[in-house]
């Protein structure tokens, strides 16, 4: 449905090409996946429903929170929500280097309300009861200042008790706010504490964004000898992305793919391919993780290397000086 209508929304994602996604991703029940998507949860619905409510999920997203709004329509059962988590790509970097700390709420459980709000309503009641005192102490020959005195209290009544209703609003919003912010922070801390064990699974990039720092700062996160796909609408990032990681190393069985599909018409007799087809899906980098082994020579052996000189030519040397 929404290739159909919307592709933008999901980068032009055809439904082909998130096919090979899951099967090049390796994604099945009981593993634990990274997935940075901005396809409005596409590809993050596509994956909770291959790995069936067993596994991880840990979804990496930009910005203030997570968009869900393709995932909400695949109809999760409440028992696929206890295997998502969600951490921020701003604190990544704060994660692999060790300084990370999760934000804390603006209010806390123990907080009250302003002082404002308060004092007023301190100051209000006191007010009614003197109001009150004063009205009870009125002689009978001044019954219309009772009266007026009674009119100017009631009205006092009516907005002190508007705003005692704004009051409890405004503290019902705050708890709410503030459950929120708690429920946030303790799914952001589970989040950083699966990452840190640096044993995922799998990990699937498909974004607006170059994936290529993507992809460097999220690979740290993956176990080795496990798989990693790259959806992009453009053959150029991917490009560099292969590059980089041919320099870099830590990955193997690198392949850039273009996927293609073409309709087919099947009736009696009369079956042919459509005249109208897409004229492309996008590209897929996949490869494999590997670990990284940084061998160091002795400077010394490589001296001698170097100033060593092959056998036949120190016998010809040899030859030659006598």
């Amino acid at each position: 449905m929404y290739y159909g209508r919307e592709p933008g929304k999901i980068c032009q994602l055809r439904y082909d090409t998130l096919a090979q996604m899951l099967t090049l991703g390796n994604i099945h029940a009981g593993s634990k996946v990274i997935v940075m998507e901005t396809c409005a949860g596409l590809v993050l619905g596509a994956v909770m429903e291959r790995m069936g409510g067993y596994g991880v999920v840990i979804q990496m997203y930009p910005g203030g929170g997570p968009v869900r709004a393709a995932t909400d329509c695949f109809g999760f059962p409440k028992s696929f929500s206890d295997t998502l988590h969600e951490f921020p790509l701003s604190k990544v970097n704060s994660l692999l280097s060790g300084k990370y700390s999760p934000e804390i709420s603006s209010i806390g459980p123990n907080d009250k309300l302003p002082l404002e709000e308060t004092s007023n309503g301190c100051l209000g009641g006191q007010q009614v009861a003197e109001k009150e005192f004063s009205s009870e102490m009125v002689p009978e020959s001044n019954e219309s200042e009772a009266q007026e005195a009674m009119q100017l209290s009631t009205g006092e009544l009516e907005n002190q008790d508007n705003q005692d209703q704004r009051n409890a609003k405004e503290k019902k919003d705050n708890e709410e706010k503030k459950r929120r912010q708690d429920e946030k922070r303790k799914k952001e801390m589970q989040a950083a504490v699966l990452l840190r064990k640096k044993n995922a699974d799998g990990l699937i990039i498909a974004s607006r964004f170059h994936p290529a720092p993507l992809l460097l700062s999220l690979l740290e996160f993956v176990a080795p000898s496990r798989p990693f796909v790259i959806y992009c609408q453009y053959k150029e990032p991917l490009l560099d992305c292969y590059t980089k990681l041919r320099e870099v190393g830590g990955a193997v069985s690198l392949r850039l793919s273009e996927t293609w599909l073409r309709n087919y018409q099947v009736l009696p007799d009369r079956s042919h391919p459509k005249l109208l087809m897409s004229g492309g899906g996008g590209y897929l980098l996949s490869g494999i993780t590997v670990t990284r082994e940084n061998v160091k020579l002795d400077s010394r052996c490589l001296d001698v290397q170097k100033t060593e000189e092959p056998a036949p030519k120190k016998q010809k040397m040899e030859e030659l000086q006598s």
